[in-house]
């Protein structure tokens, strides 16, 4: 397999940590976005990261602008050369009833969770294109799916980035890109770690495995759809939350 350079973004974050880990284990240089001014946290990490892995990097930008994501493509580019795989992973959320939800709370998750793929990806897309060969992978959710009470934003955020790996996928198929969405659902991260006892059972016992799924679960998924041979599969939505939501 051919080294190639691998873009994640919200990579520090408990998923985006483990993508990262996967794909540098297949043999990718890996960066891993962080947002700009957090720069104490991510140098933490790198370094907790290279410990495992010497190649992965860090880059800091505000997806949610697309200057600034400018900027951090062509830092990557001049230091280390092109990207060819890039997982949109960035995401928060801001949950309340749609009654009481602010615009600042509906536009703060559409912009880091929707308008980031865009701010990225579009500006990878060419270079992918030119050179005949690409991974774009987005990371969904299963609320994406089937929607969730209280998660307006954050629903229509992650179906709506599926709605974009569909379209992107059918612009660039005949050139050797693959567009995919992974949707997890419940997993283990820092996040779900500190919901109260009774929220966790509650969720765990609504999953038909009974159990939260694990970052690594996740980053394996990520990987497989990175792959060079995993050529033929593009447009698609792979659901890795077991059992919880099954659609055909």
């Amino acid at each position: 397999m051919s080294k190639r350079i691998a873009l994640v973004t919200g990579g520090t974050g408990g998923i985006g940590t483990a993508i990262c880990q996967q794909l540098a284990a297949a043999g990718n240089t890996v960066v891993a976005n962080y947002l700009t001014g957090e720069d104490a946290q991510a140098e933490s990490w790198l370094a907790e990261q290279r410990q495992i892995n010497p190649d992965i990097h860090v880059a800091a930008a505000d997806v949610t602008d697309f200057d600034s994501c400018t900027a951090m493509i062509k830092k990557i580019e001049a230091d280390l050369g092109p990207v060819d795989i890039v997982v949109n992973c960035a995401g928060i959320t801001r949950d309340k009833t749609l009654k009481r939800m602010t615009p600042d709370m509906w536009n703060a998750v559409i912009n880091t969770n929707l308008n980031s793929a865009y701010n990225v990806t579009a500006q990878l897309l060419d270079g992918m294109a030119e050179r005949g060969y690409g991974r774009v992978i987005n990371i969904s959710s299963v609320n994406g799916q089937r929607g969730q009470f209280g998660q307006a934003n954050y629903s229509a955020a992650k179906a709506g980035l599926h709605g974009f790996t569909m379209a992107v996928a059918q612009e660039v198929a005949s050139k050797g890109v693959t567009v995919n969405t992974v949707s997890p659902g419940y997993i283990e991260t820092a996040m779900t770690s500190a919901m109260p006892p009774e929220v966790l059972e509650s969720i765990v016992n609504s999953v038909p495995m009974r159990r939260m799924g694990k970052p690594e679960e996740i980053a394996m998924t990520v990987g497989w759809l990175s792959d060079e041979q995993n050529a033929y599969i593009t447009g698609a939505n792979i659901p890795v939350n077991g059992g919880l939501f099954i659609s055909h």
